[in-house]
Protein backbone atom coordinates (compact mmCIF):
# COMPACT_ATOMS: atom_id res chain seq x y z
CA UNK A 1 0.00 0.00 0.00
CA UNK A 2 1.31 3.49 -0.85
CA UNK A 3 1.69 6.29 1.71
CA UNK A 4 -1.38 8.11 0.51
CA UNK A 5 -3.50 4.97 0.27
CA UNK A 6 -3.22 4.70 4.05
CA UNK A 7 -5.47 7.73 4.42
CA UNK A 8 -9.21 7.38 4.50
CA UNK A 9 -11.25 8.46 1.52
CA UNK A 10 -12.84 11.14 3.68
CA UNK A 11 -9.47 12.71 4.55
CA UNK A 12 -8.19 12.69 0.98
CA UNK A 13 -11.37 14.22 -0.37
CA UNK A 14 -11.11 16.88 2.29
CA UNK A 15 -7.55 17.69 1.24
CA UNK A 16 -8.42 17.71 -2.44
CA UNK A 17 -11.30 20.10 -1.91
CA UNK A 18 -9.29 22.32 0.38
CA UNK A 19 -12.26 22.73 2.72
CA UNK A 20 -11.22 20.68 5.72
CA UNK A 21 -11.23 22.18 9.16
CA UNK A 22 -7.58 21.98 8.67
CA UNK A 23 -3.86 21.13 10.91
CA UNK A 24 32.81 19.17 18.15
CA UNK A 25 31.86 16.57 17.19
CA UNK A 26 33.63 16.43 20.63
CA UNK A 27 32.97 15.11 24.11
CA UNK A 28 30.34 17.76 24.73
CA UNK A 29 28.19 16.01 22.15
CA UNK A 30 27.71 13.00 24.39
CA UNK A 31 26.43 15.17 27.25
CA UNK A 32 23.83 17.01 25.14
CA UNK A 33 22.34 14.14 23.15
CA UNK A 34 19.48 11.93 24.34
CA UNK A 35 16.61 10.02 22.72
CA UNK A 36 13.37 11.47 21.37
CA UNK A 37 11.36 8.48 22.59
CA UNK A 38 11.97 5.63 24.95
CA UNK A 39 14.01 2.72 23.68
CA UNK A 40 17.39 2.31 22.03
CA UNK A 41 16.15 2.91 18.49
CA UNK A 42 14.89 6.48 18.89
CA UNK A 43 15.89 9.69 17.19
CA UNK A 44 18.43 11.58 19.26
CA UNK A 45 17.60 14.92 20.83
CA UNK A 46 19.65 17.86 22.03
CA UNK A 47 18.92 20.36 24.76
CA UNK A 48 18.02 23.89 23.70
CA UNK A 49 20.69 25.83 25.62
CA UNK A 50 18.35 28.60 26.82
CA UNK A 51 15.98 26.09 28.39
CA UNK A 52 15.83 22.52 29.62
CA UNK A 53 13.76 21.38 26.64
CA UNK A 54 15.13 18.72 24.31
CA UNK A 55 14.61 18.93 20.55
CA UNK A 56 14.86 16.02 18.09
CA UNK A 57 17.85 16.60 15.84
CA UNK A 58 16.22 16.12 12.41
CA UNK A 59 13.29 18.30 11.38
CA UNK A 60 11.59 19.40 8.18
CA UNK A 61 11.93 22.48 6.00
CA UNK A 62 8.85 23.51 3.99
CA UNK A 63 10.48 25.68 1.31
CA UNK A 64 9.17 24.61 -2.11
CA UNK A 65 7.88 21.22 -0.98
CA UNK A 66 4.90 22.69 0.90
CA UNK A 67 4.24 25.57 -1.47
CA UNK A 68 1.39 23.67 -3.12
CA UNK A 69 -2.39 23.75 -2.89
CA UNK A 70 -5.02 21.02 -2.53
CA UNK A 71 -5.47 20.83 -6.29
CA UNK A 72 -1.83 19.85 -6.84
CA UNK A 73 -1.02 16.10 -6.88
CA UNK A 74 2.06 16.89 -4.77
CA UNK A 75 -0.24 18.03 -1.97
CA UNK A 76 -1.54 14.50 -1.54
CA UNK A 77 1.93 13.26 -0.53
CA UNK A 78 2.39 15.78 2.25
CA UNK A 79 0.35 14.04 4.99
CA UNK A 80 2.69 11.07 4.57
CA UNK A 81 5.70 13.39 4.83
CA UNK A 82 4.45 14.54 8.23
CA UNK A 83 3.74 10.95 9.23
CA UNK A 84 7.33 9.95 8.43
CA UNK A 85 8.70 12.91 10.40
CA UNK A 86 6.63 12.16 13.50
CA UNK A 87 6.97 8.39 13.24
CA UNK A 88 10.74 8.73 13.30
CA UNK A 89 10.59 11.06 16.31
CA UNK A 90 11.12 14.42 14.59
CA UNK A 91 9.05 17.46 15.56
CA UNK A 92 10.51 20.70 14.15
CA UNK A 93 8.71 22.08 11.09
CA UNK A 94 10.17 25.30 9.73
CA UNK A 95 8.32 27.71 7.46
CA UNK A 96 8.22 31.37 6.44
CA UNK A 97 5.93 33.95 4.81
CA UNK A 98 8.39 34.00 1.91
CA UNK A 99 7.71 30.33 1.14
CA UNK A 100 4.52 30.99 -0.79
CA UNK A 101 1.67 28.81 0.48
CA UNK A 102 3.85 26.74 2.84
CA UNK A 103 2.49 28.14 6.12
CA UNK A 104 -1.11 27.65 5.02
CA UNK A 105 -0.44 24.12 3.80
CA UNK A 106 1.34 23.25 7.04
CA UNK A 107 -1.56 24.57 9.11
CA UNK A 108 -4.12 22.66 7.06
CA UNK A 109 -2.31 19.36 7.31
CA UNK A 110 -1.45 19.61 10.99
CA UNK A 111 -5.05 20.44 11.88
CA UNK A 112 -6.27 17.10 10.48
CA UNK A 113 -3.33 15.01 11.56
CA UNK A 114 -4.29 12.00 13.63
CA UNK A 115 -3.28 11.57 16.36
CA UNK A 116 -2.69 15.18 17.45
CA UNK A 117 0.68 16.21 16.05
CA UNK A 118 3.71 16.85 18.28
CA UNK A 119 4.98 19.58 15.94
CA UNK A 120 7.49 22.16 17.11
CA UNK A 121 6.39 25.05 14.85
CA UNK A 122 8.95 27.54 13.62
CA UNK A 123 8.32 30.42 11.24
CA UNK A 124 9.65 33.89 10.52
CA UNK A 125 8.91 37.58 10.19
CA UNK A 126 10.15 38.99 6.90
CA UNK A 127 9.12 42.60 6.36
CA UNK A 128 10.00 46.14 7.41
CA UNK A 129 8.19 48.19 10.02
CA UNK A 130 6.67 47.38 13.41
CA UNK A 131 3.03 47.40 12.30
CA UNK A 132 3.87 45.43 9.17
CA UNK A 133 5.78 42.88 11.23
CA UNK A 134 2.93 42.45 13.70
CA UNK A 135 0.43 42.05 10.86
CA UNK A 136 2.59 39.46 9.14
CA UNK A 137 3.13 37.45 12.32
CA UNK A 138 -0.58 37.55 13.14
CA UNK A 139 -1.22 36.15 9.68
CA UNK A 140 1.27 33.35 10.39
CA UNK A 141 -0.70 32.40 13.51
CA UNK A 142 -3.84 32.30 11.40
CA UNK A 143 -2.33 30.32 8.53
CA UNK A 144 -0.67 27.83 10.86
CA UNK A 145 -3.92 27.50 12.81
CA UNK A 146 -2.27 27.83 16.18
CA UNK A 147 -2.45 30.05 19.24
CA UNK A 148 1.22 29.59 20.04
CA UNK A 149 4.29 29.41 17.82
CA UNK A 150 7.30 27.62 19.25
CA UNK A 151 9.96 29.64 17.44
CA UNK A 152 9.64 33.02 15.73
CA UNK A 153 12.71 34.09 13.77
CA UNK A 154 13.68 37.37 12.14
CA UNK A 155 14.30 36.23 8.59
CA UNK A 156 17.61 37.32 7.05
CA UNK A 157 17.92 39.94 9.82
CA UNK A 158 15.48 42.18 7.94
CA UNK A 159 14.74 45.19 10.18
CA UNK A 160 15.73 43.12 13.20
CA UNK A 161 16.06 46.10 15.56
CA UNK A 162 12.39 46.92 14.96
CA UNK A 163 11.02 43.39 15.29
CA UNK A 164 13.03 42.15 18.25
CA UNK A 165 11.13 44.15 20.92
CA UNK A 166 7.83 42.73 19.61
CA UNK A 167 9.23 39.20 19.74
CA UNK A 168 10.43 39.71 23.31
CA UNK A 169 7.01 41.06 24.34
CA UNK A 170 5.18 38.15 22.74
CA UNK A 171 7.57 35.67 24.34
CA UNK A 172 6.84 37.19 27.76
CA UNK A 173 3.12 36.83 27.01
CA UNK A 174 3.56 33.18 26.01
CA UNK A 175 2.46 33.65 22.39
CA UNK A 176 5.88 32.49 21.20
CA UNK A 177 8.24 30.26 23.13
CA UNK A 178 11.61 31.03 21.56
CA UNK A 179 13.07 33.81 19.43
CA UNK A 180 15.86 33.74 16.88
CA UNK A 181 17.42 35.13 13.74
CA UNK A 182 18.22 33.56 10.38
CA UNK A 183 20.45 33.98 7.37
CA UNK A 184 21.76 31.88 4.54
CA UNK A 185 24.70 33.73 2.96
CA UNK A 186 28.34 34.16 4.07
CA UNK A 187 28.16 37.87 3.23
CA UNK A 188 25.92 38.32 6.28
CA UNK A 189 28.15 36.53 8.78
CA UNK A 190 29.67 39.71 10.17
CA UNK A 191 26.24 41.14 10.96
CA UNK A 192 25.07 37.80 12.35
CA UNK A 193 28.05 37.75 14.72
CA UNK A 194 27.35 41.31 15.84
CA UNK A 195 23.72 40.53 16.66
CA UNK A 196 24.66 37.32 18.49
CA UNK A 197 27.12 39.26 20.63
CA UNK A 198 24.72 42.12 21.33
CA UNK A 199 21.43 40.31 21.97
CA UNK A 200 20.40 37.26 24.02
CA UNK A 201 18.74 34.89 21.54
CA UNK A 202 17.45 31.34 21.73
CA UNK A 203 18.14 30.21 18.15
CA UNK A 204 20.20 30.93 15.07
CA UNK A 205 19.21 29.38 11.75
CA UNK A 206 22.15 29.46 9.35
CA UNK A 207 23.46 27.78 6.20
CA UNK A 208 25.79 24.86 6.91
CA UNK A 209 26.63 21.93 4.65
CA UNK A 210 29.44 19.54 3.87
CA UNK A 211 30.46 21.82 1.00
CA UNK A 212 29.52 25.08 2.77
CA UNK A 213 31.48 25.15 6.02
CA UNK A 214 32.10 28.85 6.59
CA UNK A 215 30.21 28.89 9.90
CA UNK A 216 32.66 26.47 11.50
CA UNK A 217 35.32 29.11 12.01
CA UNK A 218 33.46 31.71 14.09
CA UNK A 219 29.67 31.41 14.01
CA UNK A 220 29.31 27.94 15.55
CA UNK A 221 31.88 28.55 18.33
CA UNK A 222 30.13 31.85 19.12
CA UNK A 223 26.76 30.13 19.37
CA UNK A 224 28.21 27.54 21.72
CA UNK A 225 29.75 30.31 23.82
CA UNK A 226 26.52 32.34 23.90
CA UNK A 227 24.21 29.37 24.52
CA UNK A 228 22.34 29.70 21.23
CA UNK A 229 20.74 26.67 19.58
CA UNK A 230 21.70 26.21 15.91
CA UNK A 231 19.35 25.08 13.14
CA UNK A 232 21.08 24.21 9.87
CA UNK A 233 19.28 25.31 6.74
CA UNK A 234 20.43 24.33 3.23
CA UNK A 235 22.04 21.19 4.74
CA UNK A 236 22.71 19.80 1.26
CA UNK A 237 24.42 22.99 0.11
CA UNK A 238 23.34 24.74 -3.04
CA UNK A 239 21.99 21.55 -4.60
CA UNK A 240 25.04 20.07 -6.29
CA UNK A 241 26.48 18.22 -3.30
CA UNK A 242 24.37 15.07 -3.51
CA UNK A 243 24.69 15.00 -7.29
CA UNK A 244 28.49 14.99 -6.99
CA UNK A 245 28.47 12.27 -4.35
CA UNK A 246 25.83 10.08 -5.98
CA UNK A 247 28.20 8.10 -8.18
CA UNK A 248 30.75 7.48 -5.44
CA UNK A 249 30.69 4.39 -3.21
CA UNK A 250 29.75 5.01 0.40
CA UNK A 251 32.67 4.79 2.86
CA UNK A 252 33.23 1.34 4.28
CA UNK A 253 32.46 2.51 7.79
CA UNK A 254 28.86 3.67 7.17
CA UNK A 255 27.37 0.72 9.03
CA UNK A 256 29.32 1.81 12.12
CA UNK A 257 27.29 5.05 12.20
CA UNK A 258 24.03 3.41 11.08
CA UNK A 259 23.49 5.21 7.79
CA UNK A 260 23.03 3.90 4.26
CA UNK A 261 22.78 6.91 1.96
CA UNK A 262 24.76 9.99 1.02
CA UNK A 263 21.91 12.22 2.21
CA UNK A 264 22.09 10.66 5.68
CA UNK A 265 25.87 11.04 5.75
CA UNK A 266 25.67 14.70 4.71
CA UNK A 267 23.21 15.39 7.52
CA UNK A 268 25.12 13.37 10.09
CA UNK A 269 28.26 15.34 9.20
CA UNK A 270 26.49 18.49 10.43
CA UNK A 271 24.97 16.80 13.46
CA UNK A 272 28.42 15.58 14.50
CA UNK A 273 29.30 19.17 15.38
CA UNK A 274 28.38 19.76 19.02
CA UNK A 275 27.11 23.31 18.37
CA UNK A 276 24.40 22.04 16.00
CA UNK A 277 20.97 21.41 17.51
CA UNK A 278 18.87 20.41 14.50
CA UNK A 279 18.99 20.08 10.71
CA UNK A 280 15.94 20.87 8.56
CA UNK A 281 16.24 19.34 5.08
CA UNK A 282 13.27 20.37 2.98
CA UNK A 283 11.18 17.84 1.09
CA UNK A 284 7.69 17.09 -0.10
CA UNK A 285 8.51 13.42 -0.67
CA UNK A 286 7.72 10.87 2.08
CA UNK A 287 10.54 8.58 0.98
CA UNK A 288 13.09 11.37 1.27
CA UNK A 289 11.70 12.39 4.65
CA UNK A 290 12.10 8.85 5.95
CA UNK A 291 15.64 8.67 4.58
CA UNK A 292 16.64 12.05 6.03
CA UNK A 293 15.26 11.18 9.46
CA UNK A 294 17.59 8.19 9.74
CA UNK A 295 20.49 10.63 10.18
CA UNK A 296 19.15 11.24 13.67
CA UNK A 297 19.88 7.69 14.79
CA UNK A 298 23.06 5.90 15.78
CA UNK A 299 26.58 7.12 16.57
CA UNK A 300 27.89 10.45 15.31
CA UNK A 301 30.99 10.73 13.12
CA UNK A 302 34.55 10.75 14.39
CA UNK A 303 37.03 13.46 13.42
CA UNK A 304 38.66 11.08 10.93
CA UNK A 305 35.33 10.24 9.31
CA UNK A 306 34.42 13.91 9.01
CA UNK A 307 37.74 14.70 7.35
CA UNK A 308 37.24 11.84 4.90
CA UNK A 309 33.81 13.20 3.93
CA UNK A 310 35.25 16.68 3.41
CA UNK A 311 37.83 15.21 1.03
CA UNK A 312 35.20 13.19 -0.84
CA UNK A 313 32.95 16.23 -1.25
CA UNK A 314 35.85 18.35 -2.50
CA UNK A 315 36.93 15.68 -4.96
Amino acid sequence: MSHTEGYSRRRLLTLAAGVSAVFTFDRALATTTTSATTGSHAMQTRVIPSSTESLPIVGLGTYRGFDVGPGDPAYRQLPAVLDELFKKGGTLIDSSPMYGRAEQTTGELLSIHEPRSPAFLATKVWTRGRKEGIAQMEQSFSLLRTERIDLMQIHNLLDWQTHLPTLREWKAQGRIRYIGITHYTPSAYEEVEAVLKAEPLDFLQINYALDDRGVEKRILPLCRERGVAVICNRPFGGGGLLARLKGKPLPGWVSDVQVNSWAQLALKFLLSHSAVTCVIPGTGNPRYMADNAKAGFGPMLTDAQRHQLIALAAG
